[in-house]
C-alpha cells in the first residue's frame, strides 16, 4: 500500500493529482465552515433575541478560532514534514511525527478547556461583548470548552490523513460531523428551546464524532501511517520541527482572534452593537474565503513535500505553478460576488433589514482586496510545504500583525466615518501583503529548487 502512494506522488499528472486531493478537501472545508454557519444561520433567526444572540455568537467566534488555531499549530506543522519523511522514505519517522503530534494535542486540550472554564467571561469581555451580548457568548462558550478535546484531535490529526493521499477520508471527517451538526441544531435550538446553548451542544456532539472517525481511522488497517501507542510520547526533536514550521498557519488563525478584539472594540467605539454584528457576517465569510484557498494549497501540500524530499523538483514547480493558478482565479470569483451581489451572502446569516442593508455596504469595501489575496494564501503554503519555517512566519504576520492592526488604529482618524476607516484598513493590507508577498516568492524560489540548496536532496 505504500508503494502506491510513492507511485502516484510520483508519476500520476500532475492537474490530476492536485485536483483529485483538493476536490475533498475543497468540500470538507466547505462543510467544516457550516460547523459556526449553520450555527450562526439558526441563531439569528431566534425569536426576539436573534440579533443579540448572532452578536454574542460573533464576539465568542474569534476564542473558537483561537482554539482550533493550536489544532492548526501541530497538524499543519507535522503533517508536511511526515510528507517529506515519505518521500525520503521514512516513515518510521512520519509514525513518529504522527505519535508526537497527538500527544501534545492532548496536553493542549487539558490546558485550553481548564483556561476556558475559568477566564471565559473576562476573555469574552476583552473580546468586545457587551452587557446585552455577554450572557449569550458566555453560555455558547462555556458549553463548547468542554468538546475542546475532541476539537483539537479532529482537526489536528485530519491533516495527517491528507498527507497520505487519502483527500476523500479525509472529507468524510468533516462530512460526517457536519451532517450531525446540521440535523441537531434545530432540534436543540428551536424544538428544545434550549437556544444558543442548543447550538453550542450541537456542535460539540458533531466534534466528538469526528474525532472518533479520525482515530479510528488512524489505528485501523486502512491507514499508511499508523497512530501506535509506542510513538504517543514527547519527542524533543519532532516537537521543535513541528512548532517551527507550524508556527506559521497557527500565527495566521490564531491572530483571527487579535483581530476580531482590535475590530470590535474598534467598531463598538465608533459604531457600536450593529457594526459587531456586521463584522461578524464579514468575518464568517472571510473565514470560508480563506478556507476554501487554504484548502486547495494544501491539497497540493503532499504532492509538493514528498516530491521535494525525493528531489524531484520539475514536478514540485509543476504543482506551484497550477496552485497558484487556482488561487488567482478563485479570489477574482470570490471579490466578483461580494462586490457584485453582496446580498446573497448576507441573507444565509440574517434577514434583519437595519442589519442586510449595512453589513452590504460595507462590504463592497472590507472585501476589495480578495482579488489578488488567493496568490499570498497560495505562496504561503508553498513555503510551508518546502519546509520554510522564517519565510511563512514572517508573511503570516506581515498582513495582520504589521499591517492591519496599525491601520485599524490609524486610519479612523483620517475618515469622515470612523467606523467605515477601520473597514477600510482590511483591503489595504490585503494589497500591500499580497504584493510583498508575490515579490519575496520570486526572489526565493529558484534558490530553494536548487537541489545543492534543499537539505533534503539525496
Amino acid at each position: 500500500m505504500f508503494i502506491n502512494v510513492n507511485v502516484r506522488f510520483a508519476n500520476e499528472s500532475v492537474p490530476k493529482l492536485i485536483l483529485s486531493l483538493a476536490t475533498p478537501a475543497i468540500v470538507a472545508q466547505l462543510i467544516n465552515a457550516l460547523y459556526n454557519v449553520v450555527d450562526r444561520m439558526f441563531i439569528g433567526r431566534m425569536p426576539d433575541t436573534g440579533t443579540l444572540a448572532l452578536t454574542g455568537v460573533g464576539v465568542a467566534f474569534p476564542i473558537i478560532m483561537a482554539i482550533s488555531a493550536f489544532a492548526v499549530l501541530l497538524g499543519y506543522g507535522g503533517a508536511p514534514l511526515a510528507s517529506i519523511r515519505m518521500g525520503e522514505g521514512s516513515q518510521e519517522k512520519a509514525e513518529e511525527l504522527l505519535g508526537s503530534c497527538f500527544f501534545m494535542l492532548l496536553m493542549v486540550s487539558a490546558v485550553l478547556t481548564a483556561i476556558l472554564l475559568i477566564y471565559k467571561t473576562k476573555l469574552l469581555t476583552i473580546f468586545g461583548a457587551s452587557p446585552d451580548t455577554l450572557p449569550f457568548a458566555d453560555t455558547y462558550l462555556g458549553i463548547y470548552s468542554l468538546g475542546t478535546f475532541s476539537v483539537l484531535i479532529s482537526l489536528g490529526l485530519n491533516p495527517f490523513i491528507a498527507a497520505q493521499g487519502y483527500a476523500k477520508t479525509a472529507m468524510m471527517t468533516v462530512c460526517v460531523g457536519a451532517a450531525v451538526n446540521t440535523i441537531l441544531d434545530p432540534i436543540f435550538i428551536f424544538g428544545m428551546d434550549m437556544g444558543v446553548a442548543g447550538a453550542a451542544l450541537a456542535t460539540i456532539i458533531s466534534q466528538i464524532i469526528s474525532a472518533g472517525w479520525v482515530l479510528w481511522f488512524l489505528t485501523s488497517k486502512h491507514t499508511h501511517l499508523r497512530l501506535r501507542l509506542k510513538h504517543i510520547r514527547m519527542n524533543a526533536k519532532a516537537a521543535v520541527s513541528v512548532l517551527a514550521l507550524g508556527l506559521s498557519p497557527f500565527i495566521m488563525q490564531s491572530t483571527e482572534s487579535l483581530i476580531q478584539i482590535v475590530f470590535n472594540t474598534s467598531l463598538a467605539r465608533y459604531g457600536g452593537d450593529l457594526y459587531i454584528g456586521a463584522m461578524g457576517i464579514m468575518s464568517s465569510l472571510m473565514q470560508i474565503f480563506t478556507l476554501l484557498l487554504q484548502s486547495f494549497a494544501q491539497g497540493a501540500q503532499p504532492i509538493i513535500g514528498y516530491n521535494y524530499g525525493s528531489g524531484d523538483y520539475a514536478r514540485v514547480q509543476a504543482t506551484i505553478k497550477y496552485c497558484t493558478l487556482f488561487c488567482a482565479i478563485f479570489g477574482i470569483a470570490m471579490w466578483s460576488i461580494v462586490v457584485f451581489a453582496p446580498r446573497l451572502p448576507v441573507m444565509i446569516f440574517t434577514n434583519q433589514p437595519e442589519l442586510v442593508a449595512l453589513t452590504m455596504k460595507l462590504m463592497r469595501i472590507f472585501f476589495l482586496g480578495t482579488c489578488i489575496y488567493g496568490l499570498q494564501l497560495a505562496f504561503q503554503q508553498v513555503f510551508i510545504a518546502l519546509g520554510q519555517t522564517k519565510v511563512s512566519i514572517f508573511i503570516a504576520i506581515l498582513r495582520k500583525i504589521i499591517l492591519l492592526i496599525p491601520l485599524v488604529y490609524l486610519l479612523p482618524a483620517f475618515m469622515d466615518s470612523q467606523a467605515v476607516g477601520v473597514i477600510i484598513a482590511e483591503p489595504i493590507a490585503d494589497f500591500c501583503a499580497a504584493t510583498t508577498c508575490c515579490i519575496l516568492f520570486g526572489l526565493k524560489i529558484k534558490q530553494l529548487l536548487r537541489k545543492e540548496a534543499s537539505p533534503f536532496a539525496k
